[in-house]
């Protein structure tokens, strides 16, 4: 495994994943897991944040405390799955800024195309974690980030719950400077560019929709 790539192992982590993988796992339910299972892993994937010491009255006394220092962060869901895992990470980081990413998958080629992006200024000036809860062929991360570094984003992160090895293989060959953080290592894709066994179509079963 590239050391770029970490894969996530905390049992709350798998155990949700179960969950959301199951055929009956309703709409609302399912919602409710991609928030927590995100707000887990952003607990991880905000690990290194710097923090400086600064001078702050208890009740008791005055003393020296950190808080977090440095770059503000953006969060950057793919339109539309990537949405559901925004809230997650914003009830720990309440303050950061979110951006957009639009992108939709040619269903002959896969090939993904940009229709929006929209990014916190300075881009160039935030820590960036790009959300998308699946991460199958690679092609839409790998095209995000490549928007993303286009408008000037530099210090970017990469976040999904279930990936296939054919799309974690092609993003961090893509783009090896950037941390990539997920949830599981699925098996594979099939014919249709499913990640097996995944969780079906993130996206239809966060809003509702088929």
């Amino acid at each position: 495994m590239e050391k770029n790539i970490i894969i996530m192992n905390h049992p709350l982590i798998k155990h949700k994943i179960t969950l959301l993988r199951k055929v009956e796992t309703g709409t609302n339910e399912f919602r409710r897991l991609v928030e927590e299972i995100a707000m887990l892993m952003a607990y991880e994937a905000l690990r290194d944040l710097p923090t400086q010491n600064v001078e702050i009255q208890t009740p008791i006394e005055k003393c020296l405390s950190p808080e977090i220092s440095g770059k503000k962060l953006a969060v950057v869901p793919i339109l539309r799955a990537g949405l559901g895992m925004v809230n997650g990470i914003l009830s720990l980081v309440p303050s950061a800024r979110v951006g957009h990413i639009g992108l939709y998958r040619d269903e002959v080629t896969h090939e993904p195309h940009e229709y929006y992006c929209k990014l916190p200024q300075p881009v160039g000036e935030r820590e960036i974690i790009v959300l998308d809860p699946m991460l199958a062929t690679g092609g839409s991360a790998v095209a995000a980030i490549d928007f993303i570094k286009q408008h000037g984003g530099k210090s970017i992160k990469f976040m999904c719950i279930i990936a296939a090895p054919e799309g974690l293989k092609k993003l961090s060959s893509a783009h090896p400077d950037i941390k990539i953080y997920c949830g599981n290592l699925d098996r594979e894709l099939n014919k249709d560019a499913y990640i097996c066994p995944g969780l079906g179509d993130a996206g239809d079963r966060i809003f509702g929709t088929k």
